[in-house]
Formats: C-alpha cells, sequence, structure tokens
C-alpha cells in the first residue's frame, strides 16, 4: 500500500461479515460495533417489513406517503443499512488484497455480488404468482430454495462431495431460470421495476467498491469521492444545470438507481476510512468527536436543504439524506463507544445472528410468510392492532433472529 505500518494509524482489516481491527501493538480484534450496527439494522428492519398490516399503531413508525413531508421510523431503516453496507466495502477489499487476490479478481468479486444481489432482488420484486398457476407462496418458496441452493456457503469438499456441491449449485441456477421461463411463459415477464431491496442494495454497492478500488487507503481521496457524490445527490434533484446536459453527462445515467442511495454508501465507507485513520479504544474522544461533528453539519444541511425539498424516502430526496445522515454518524460513535470502548457487546448478544448472516436473515421471511399463509396459520385477533400487534412484531423479528441463529450453527448460510 506504499506506507511503512509503523508509521500507520489503527488499522482495519474486515473478515466479512465480521469486522477485525488490528490496534498499534497489532493485536487483532473485532470492531464489535460494526456488526451490533449492521444487526440492529437488520432486526429494525424484519420489525418496519411486518407491521404495515397492523392497526391503530402509532403513525410516526410508518413509511411516509410520496407527498408527505415527513421523516417516519420505517423510513430510516433502509438507508440505515446502506450506511452499514458502505462501511464494510472497506474492509472487504482491503482482506481480499491482503489474501493475494488481485485487481482483477477483486473486480469479478465485485460483479459476481453484484449479479447476485440484483437478481435476488429482481425475484423478490417479480414474486406474484400466476393465476390459476404457481402461486405467490410457491414461487417464493422455489425462489428461496434456489437462493440457497446457489448462494449458499459450501465446504470444502473434495471427490464426489465437491461434485455434489457443483451439482446442487447448478440444480439452483436451473430452478430460479425455471421461474423466470415459467413466468414469461404465462405471461407475467420479469420487469425492473424499482430493483427491489436487495437490487438497490447490489447498485450501491459496486458504486462504492467501484470507487473504492481507486481512492483505497487514502482518506483524502475518500474525502472527496464522498463529497461528491452527496453533490450528485443533490444536484440529480434539483434544476442547478440543464435538464440535457446534466442527464447525458454530468449525472451518468448509466449508473443504475438514485445518487441519494449511493450516497448513504458513501457515508459509511467515510465513517470506515475514519475508523482507520482515528479510532483508538484507549483514546476514543477524537474519532466519537469527529462522527458528531459530521452529524452536525449534515443537520444544518438538512435545515437549509429542507425548505426545497420534502422530507421522502420515496423521492429520495436530499433532506431526507441529510436528517438521516445526521443521526448516522453519531449514533455509530455512540456504538462504538458502548461496545468497542466500553466493552458492552453482549448486550447485544440476542440478535448477533442479524449481524453475522444478515443475507439469510433478510431471506428466511419470504419463506415463513408462505408457509404460513399455505397452512392458514393466523394471528388471533388481538394481536393485529395496538401494542399486542406491535409486541407480535417484536417477537417475530427475535424469532426470524434465532432462527437464522440455528442455520448458521446447521451451516446453512448465504453469501454472495
Amino acid at each position: 500500500m506504499g506506507t511503512n505500518i509503523k508509521n500507520l494509524f489503527p488499522i482495519f482489516v474486515a473478515l466479512t461479515p465480521n469486522s477485525i481491527i488490528i490496534m498499534k501493538n497489532l493485536a487483532p480484534q473485532r470492531v464489535a460495533a460494526v456488526d451490533v450496527f449492521r444487526a440492529l439494522t437488520m432486526f429494525l428492519m424484519l420489525f418496519v417489513n411486518d407491521i404495515p398490516g397492523l392497526k391503530n399503531v402509532p403513525y410516526w413508525l410508518m413509511h411516509a406517503k410520496i407527498d408527505e413531508d415527513m421523516l417516519g421510523f420505517s423510513d430510516t431503516i433502509f438507508p440505515a443499512f446502506l450506511f452499514c453496507m458502505g462501511m464494510s466495502v472497506s474492509y472487504a477489499i482491503q482482506n481480499r488484497y491482503r489474501k493475494g487476490d488481485t485487481t482483477l479478481q477483486v473486480i469479478a468479486h465485485i460483479f459476481w455480488r453484484t449479479v447476485a444481489l440484483v437478481a435476488m432482488g429482481l425475484f423478490t420484486l417479480n414474486s406474484g404468482g400466476i393465476e390459476g398457476g404457481l402461486s405467490h407462496q410457491w414461487f417464493s418458496i422455489l425462489m428461496v430454495v434456489g437462493f440457497f441452493l446457489t448462494w449458499a456457503v459450501y465446504p470444502k469438499a473434495e471427490g464426489s462431495k465437491k461434485h455434489l456441491f457443483t451439482a446442487m449449485k447448478v440444480a439452483g441456477v436451473a430452478l430460479l431460470a425455471f421461474l423466470v421461463l415459467y413466468k414469461d411463459l404465462n405471461g407475467e415477464p420479469f420487469h425492473q421495476g424499482w430493483w427491489g431491496i436487495l437490487g438497490l442494495i447490489g447498485w450501491t454497492y459496486v458504486v462504492c467498491a467501484g470507487i473504492y478500488l481507486f481512492t483505497r487507503e487514502s482518506l483524502k481521496k475518500n474525502i472527496i469521492a464522498w463529497a461528491v457524490v452527496v453533490l450528485l445527490a443533490v444536484i440529480s434533484h434539483s434544476d442547478l444545470i440543464p435538464g440535457g446536459y446534466g442527464t447525458r453527462i454530468i449525472l451518468l445515467p448509466f449508473i443504475p438507481s438514485d445518487w441519494t442511495l449511493h450516497a448513504f454508501g458513501m457515508s459509511g465507507l467515510l465513517t470506515s476510512m475514519l475508523m482507520q485513520k482515528y479510532a483508538d479504544r484507549e483514546h476514543p474522544r477524537k474519532f466519537i468527536v469527529m462522527l458528531f461533528v459530521l452529524g452536525i453539519v449534515m443537520l444544518i444541511a438538512a435545515l437549509c436543504t429542507h425548505p426545497h425539498w420534502i422530507i421522502s424516502k420515496i423521492l429520495a430526496t436530499p433532506s431526507w439524506l441529510f436528517y438521516c445522515l445526521a443521526m448516522f454518524f453519531p449514533l455509530f460513535g455512540l456504538f462504538y463507544w458502548l461496545t468497542d470502548v466500553k466493552d458492552k457487546t453482549s448486550w447485544f448478544n440476542i440478535i448477533k445472528p442479524a449481524g453475522t448472516a444478515t443475507l439469510t436473515c433478510y431471506i428466511i421471511p419470504y419463506l415463513w410468510y408462505s408457509v404460513q399463509q399455505l397452512l392458514g396459520w393466523y394471528y388471533p385477533e388481538v394481536l393485529g392492532a395496538g401494542v399486542p400487534g406491535l409486541l407480535r412484531s417484536l417477537i417475530f423479528s427475535l424469532v426470524i433472529v434465532l432462527l437464522t441463529g440455528l442455520l448458521v450453527k446447521a451451516k446453512i448460510k448465504l453469501k454472495v
């Protein structure tokens, strides 16, 4: 990397999905805050995805409507997920280089990971059933089976076992291809729509990873890249440049998704770079103060942009971006202080699987809901509204996380 290790500040190494920090004494230790922040975000995503059918729940918990100037609690979870994903980018790429991968191999990994996320996003987006044919529930079940066959973590093996695992992967690809063809032949071809949650994560991932291949460990370059992406997010929602020219050149229309979403990922990437240079468990103040200052700057930006744009997740407005970042930067600083400095990681052990097997945790509900509907399982009416309903959704989210943990122990886990 062109720098003598003796002159470096603490260096972070990420072994996805775990995050590892090498402190000044070169003893490897986990950066617990990354896993905890990701685990809590995944847990809350399960929760907010389960509450829309409830009645008589606080309105502020829900997603705001497209024309509503409001930041609902549910509107903060997906961007927090993008923020977490951005933090993992530098760790994962640095680790691949340390293992000896060439730049071409790293690019290939980024490509195939993006393909996997976008493909899964499109499948979840197109999981509706066929009238008189394959129902939504059975489509979802087969879809999940295809995901696990194709992208499961298979143990290293030789001989017949290796051939068996290869055959299982091929079977997974074939099953997913069958589902695409089946829908197409029955007049319901796959459509791109809004890419689905995983698809949007995939596009933000490839943008952040692509940028990091050029910026690498240079904090200065990463700050510039972050500022440019944030600026593009603002410009793309404004009339600051001529429409035709800006659309063709400045806003790079060949890059899918919205620059606002990419700005969330780049903000997470910036946070990880600040950690690499300034985080120190024995003297954490400097790093934490930086994050709180960034939070204040984002709050000022939010207040300045709010008169021009409503707060809207659906429209991905700059004010939504800045209000969310005003929370995320200091929140991560708080988690870093709580877990890595004060060693309170055990407080979050119950949701740990959501941070270490996040993709598995996200996919399981598709199977859960489908089986529940096929078997005709219904909750008592009292659990469909108000506080009892919210408690039911919280318990459901916890059950999914615990089930994920059991699957991981059984060596069943998705990884792209």
